[in-house]
């Protein structure tokens, strides 16, 4: 109404919207990209030669040549077998491309995976425990599905860890009123930022094998870990490591995608990789066009480049400013909140969120009372 504010603009920050906060997109995806939808562009010679030929790889996969043909329920079997090698990489355990499956984004991935295991009625409903603060997604998926909702509670005063004994808690209450049969974990933590150490997934993978619950991983910010002594472990690495007989009973299906990370094409997730392996479950919910974890192919894999500069080399380099950028915004996020007088907020170890605490002040509530 014209009215004077001490801003000048509003800045929208209650959702993980990279690119729309000025995020730089990864050049060689985007060209890459480009390049399949828009074949022509092969043509030019302002696109280097390393993300033509990445481009001609995939297309010859597709129907017709054409990103626009249809392609197996569970997405093209090269781009699976890429997301299988990378997670081979990263955790040093066998993927396998029949276990991946692509989606349109991971929500649609773990909407899925609850579709799958949602069943019953009155006392044998399936019961879902999700952490709390959560990602929306869960509670209505949940309702969406008539589920029945089992709140498990993070430790704020322990930088929102993780309690088995909170878990404990949240099952044997929810046996009086459904049948719990999944455990939804988010890691990094989304809305809260924390960084589940390698001993809590241990001990949350047992809790698993002893209740009998399946377990959904959503690891969509994986790349996203900033405080120091905090490192990222896969739920999939973590329970082959520990071998029988949680890797040969624990179901698991773990997500991720292109929409967050440092790649941030939330507006277009194509594909998201979801590995998941029915007895024993190992999943992944993938997003992106020929994404196969950025560090990719090799030189030997590319090929000749010709005289364009490549911009496969250039990936790192991005990826660091960018992740580079989101740990400086962390830093500055949480010490402005705890600057300012009634607000308390816990260090950011990851993702792109953080969570604070804001008191009201004793008039206030008397006010409102």
């Amino acid at each position: 109404q014209g009215a004077p504010k001490p801003f000048s603009e509003v800045i929208k920050a209650n959702i993980g919207d990279a690119h729309a906060m000025g995020q730089t997109p990864i050049t060689f995806l985007r060209q890459v990209a480009a390049l399949c939808v828009c074949p022509e562009l092969m043509a030019s010679s302002a696109i280097p030669n390393d993300a033509k030929e990445r481009a001609r790889r995939l297309l010859a996969v597709c129907g017709g040549q054409s990103v626009g043909s249809y392609s197996a329920s569970p997405g093209i079997e090269l781009v699976r077998e890429d997301v299988a090698r990378y997670i081979q990489r990263r955790d040093g355990v066998p993927a396998r491309a029949q276990d991946i499956f692509l989606s349109t984004g991971a929500s649609d991935a773990i909407m899925s995976m609850l579709k799958l295991l949602v069943s019953g009625s009155g006392p044998s409903r399936t019961g879902v425990l999700i952490p709390i603060p959560q990602y929306p997604l869960y509670s209505a998926a949940i309702t969406e599905l008539d589920a029945v909702q089992l709140n498990y509670y993070l430790a704020e005063e322990r930088d929102w860890a993780l309690d088995v004994a909170e878990l404990r808690r949240a099952v044997a209450e929810g046996r009086k009123r459904c049948c719990p049969r999944v455990l939804c974990v988010i890691n990094p933590g989304n809305p809260t930022g924390q960084v589940q150490s390698r001993e809590c997934i241990e001990e949350v993978i047992k809790f698993a094998y002893e209740e009998k619950l399946f377990l959904l991983a959503d690891e969509v910010y994986q790349d996203n870990v900033y405080a120091e002594g905090s490192a990222f472990h896969a739920f999939k690495k973590v329970l082959f490591q520990m071998g029988p007989p949680y890797s040969e009973v624990v179901e698991l299906a773990s997500f991720h995608s292109t929409s967050k990370g440092y790649m941030g094409d939330s507006g277009k997730t194509w594909n998201s990789p979801f590995d998941s392996r029915a007895s024993p479950g190992n999943g992944v919910g993938w997003g992106g066009m020929g994404w196969d974890g950025i560090d990719g192919m090799g030189w030997d894999e590319i090929g000749e480049l010709g005289w364009a500069v490549p911009s496969h080399p250039a990936v790192p380099q991005e990826k660091s400013a960018v992740l580079s950028a989101l740990a400086h915004k962390a830093r500055l996020t949480q010490e402005v909140f705890n600057r300012t007088p009634g607000i308390h907020c816990n260090p950011v170890q990851g993702a792109m969120y953080s969570f604070p605490r804001i008191e009201l002040p004793p008039r206030a509530l008397a006010a409102a009372k």
